[in-house]
């Protein structure tokens, strides 16, 4: 950081050659920052925590004109991944942010991208892989990219994540590299967490330090035409690879030059391996990242002590910097490696091997390595922490000279019996603890009282459905018990539990990640008093598909009673029908026996309200923002019932809360077809006060005008016939498509003159997906 000296009034400093501001950021933040004075061409994205708020930043910054990237909202972190490899071989600087799930999903493309010589730069804003999910930061993700063929630069603190965001363009796109970059940083603990921070007051100096974008090849080059990516089998693809390899080794020289010339720049100074007390240390820490900060302070403490203690942190894991760790360990008699995440079966982490390989390279190194794997999921690392591990490298150095602490407890008796990989921070199980249901199972007999009849036309062979008074439905139990941490006013519960209400029977249910799933799961509590699964975003269908079809395996080989009846519930939201639109489709094609239930939210809502493909054209989120420049989501609603009526499945409904028995007698149309061996689909508007930032009293009002301006219309296609349930025209109380937006303040705006166009192409494709639909209800043949 600068010194006070070197700071005036107006919080300036140059502690290099260009002038710097100091402010307090996160580090989140920083890299916003970062890539809007580098000025990317394109940024390929899909929202997931903690690295979303890059995304959101620069979209804020785009819509008020301050900002020039493209920013392209993908569907998943794969094809956000195959929109950055595009835009990368069209010939001009690219962005990508992701964490955990985020970075698995898209990593099929990530040796495409290495491969094939494209230099891009990505954020890993690190997190645990599911599962369980868990959204706090590790190394878990990270360390699966190790192998991958991209540059990885770790961000230490906040001030770190700005100037290696930097630096990343200048390094993959020199000349003898040409390779992707990643800049890691520890979700939450970096990415959120403010700190004091510079970054350069001119814009011109980031980008004169990085020149322009030397094209090297490009896609888009008619007078250059050119093969990208061709069929290479042996033996020309072991040369690929090798050229690869090269690129890594020219990079062990490039990186350190592109550091010294940044320390020119901005005075601070990024050495390949940080040593810290390292020069007369008996016994060190490895540690990455945040937790080597930490690490700091406690040996400073141990150093009081009289305790020869160092820690060490590399800035760069790849290429790893074998020479500079070898360097800064080998003077040691031993060393604690800390990882925050475990290569299991393994006996230690990623960082453990690579470090032993360096050391083990070390002729006539004696170095005890010891591996402890902490920190996983986000659990807190500190000082006191950090020294318990420095005090235990002292006394796995053993011997006379190792401190009088370690002496006195048996020296290298005492050393000998420590064990060379364990994990620390471990919370000791209870061995007479039983499993018990956290709330009481349904009992079968309850959800059978012949309220829902379902009865087959002979003649049409559709379905007839009769059910029971409002006030005798209320006799069915809630699959979801009450006391779950939604939001007030969320709609999900009202939706889901009125649905379930046409369920009769046992049902099993899997939860795609979402807001539905994380309220009601908190372990070690559960809101679900039926069987629960989760699986992510893109393979919730696919998943429940395998269950069902074990389930009917196992009963054709007598391994489950044949005439014992599941019905197979797969709830989707929060945009899982973005993501997840794969293998909810390659379901339906298949017709398995299940049902599809999704509540609409129109938004990411688990990750912050960021823009899902079922959000109206012109609606503001926190990845469409509204501005001079940008006039929210630039493209129309996705109409997903009709994109599942188009599988030819037997059933599609579409309905909302409170609308009579509706829904009721759709959810029974549903589990009469799955339990048929068909698959069926119903779509559900559902209310989010926070996202949309209405009242949160309005749900049931707000839901109604979306049906009566017939942006939301309730319909159902069976077998392939559409009928319309509720027609706001001939019941007259169609309204104005205003009516609904102003209740909203993320589309109130649309009303106003300044998005008159908007407003006017909005009504217009609500009124043409109506009269198509009403045409398609006319003629059994549409």
């Amino acid at each position: 950081m600068a010194d006070e000296a070197n700071i005036d009034m107006t919080g300036v400093c140059s502690l290099g050659s260009a002038a710097q501001n100091m402010d307090f950021k996160s580090g989140n933040e920083m890299a916003t920052l970062a890539a809007r004075q580098i000025n990317y061409h394109v940024m390929g994205f899909f929202p997931i925590t903690p690295s979303t708020e890059i995304a959101e930043g620069l979209d804020e910054l785009f819509a008020q004109g301050l900002c020039d990237t493209r920013l392209v909202a993908s569907e998943g972190e794969h094809s956000a991944a195959g929109i950055c490899y595009g835009a990368s071989t069209a010939g001009g600087r690219v962005l990508n942010a992701t964490s955990a799930q985020g970075l698995l999903y898209a990593m099929e493309q990530l040796p495409v991208q290495s491969g094939t010589r494209f230099p891009m730069v990505m954020n890993i804003v690190t997190r645990a892989v599911n599962g369980p999910l868990n959204i706090r930061g590790d190394h878990s993700d990270l360390m699966m990219m190790l192998n991958s063929g991209w540059i990885i630069l770790m961000a230490r603190n906040q001030q770190a994540v700005y100037d290696m965001n930097i630096m990343a363009p200048r390094i993959g796109e020199h000349e003898a590299v040409r390779l992707p970059v990643a800049v890691a940083f520890d979700g939450f603990f970096t990415s959120h967490q403010k700190r004091r921070v510079e970054y350069f007051v001119s814009d011109s100096d980031v980008r004169e330090f990085l020149g322009p974008y030397r094209e090297m090849q490009s896609s888009v080059r008619p007078d250059k035409p050119m093969t990208i990516g061709p069929y290479m089998n042996d033996p020309d693809l072991i040369n690929n690879k090798y050229q690869l390899h090269l690129a890594m080794e020219a990079a062990r020289e490039v990186i350190p030059e592109v550091f010294a010339e940044f320390v020119s720049l901005s005075g601070r100074q990024y050495p390949l391996v940080d040593s810290y007390l390292t020069d007369d240390a008996e016994a060190g820490l490895f540690a990455l990242n945040s937790a080597a900060e930490i690490a700091k302070d406690a040996a400073d403490s141990l150093r009081r002590e009289g305790e020869k203690v160092g820690v060490i942190s590399p800035n760069v894991i790849r290429p790893f910097p074998v020479a500079e760790m070898q360097a800064a360990a080998g003077g040691l008699e031993s060393l604690v490696i800390a990882e925050r995440a475990d290569s299991y079966g393994g006996n230690g982490g990623s960082m453990t091997f690579e470090i032993k390989a360096a050391l083990h390279d070390l002729p006539g190194n004696s170095t005890r390595c010891v591996t402890r794997i902490y920190g996983l999921g986000g659990r807190d690392f500190y000082t006191d922490d950090a020294e318990s591990l420095l005090r235990l490298a002292v006394d796995a150095a053993g011997g006379e000279d190792s401190g009088a602490r370690v002496a006195a407890s048996g020296g290298e008796a005492a050393a000998a019996r420590i064990k060379s990989f364990d994990y620390y921070g471990v919370t000791p199980g209870d061995k007479g603890w039983s499993l018990e249901p956290v709330v009481r199972p349904i009992p079968p007999e309850t959800t059978r009282q012949d309220l829902v009849k379902v009865e087959q036309d002979p003649e049409t062979g559709r379905l007839k459905v009769r059910t029971g008074s409002a006030r005798a439905m209320t006799a069915l139990p809630k699959r979801i018990a009450p006391g779950h941490g939604a939001c007030p006013g969320c709609g999900i519960f009202p939706n889901l539990n009125q649905f379930f209400k046409g369920i009769e029977g046992h049902v099993v249910a899997l939860f795609q990640t979402g807001c539905a799933m994380v309220v009601t799961t908190p372990y070690p509590d559960s809101s679900h008093r039926v069987t629960y699964i989760h699986n992510l975003f893109q393979n919730g269908a696919a998943t429940l598909s395998g269950v069902v079809e074990m389930y009917r395996e196992r009963q054709r080989r007598g391994e489950i009673p044949a005439d014992e009846q599941l019905t197979f519930v797969m709830v989707s939201g929060d945009g899982g029908m973005d993501i997840g639109m794969g293998s909810a489709l390659g379901a339906a094609l298949r017709d398995h026996g299940m049902i599809i239930v999704e509540y609409d939210n129109e938004g990411y809502m688990n990750t912050g309200n960021q823009l899902s493909y079922s959000v109206p054209l012109g609606t503001k989120t926190t990845t469409s923002g509204i501005g001079p420049v940008e006039k929210g989501k630039s493209f129309h609603h996705k109409d997903t019932a009709q994109i599942m009526a188009a599988t030819n499945i037997k059933y599609v409904g579409t309905s909302v809360e409170g609308l009579s028995t509706d829904l009721v007698k759709k959810a029974a149309k549903a589990q009469w077809y799955a339990n048929r061996g068909h698959l069926a689909y119903v779509k559900l508007l559902s209310a989010c006060p926070l996202s949309w930032r209405s009242d949160e009293k309005m749900g049931t009002e707000i839901m109604r005008a979306a049906v009566d301006c017939n942006f939301f219309p309730v319909y159902e296609v069976e077998q392939g016939i559409t009928t319309i349930n509720y027609d706001p025209e001939k019941r007259k109380r169609r309204v104005p498509l205003a009516d609904w937006l102003n209740m909203m303040p993320r589309s109130r705006h649309l009303t106003g003159p300044d998005y008159r166009e908007q407003y006017e192409a909005l009504e217009a494709e609500i009124d043409r997906r109506w009269q198509r639909l009403k045409a398609e209800a006319e003629n059994e043949l549409l």
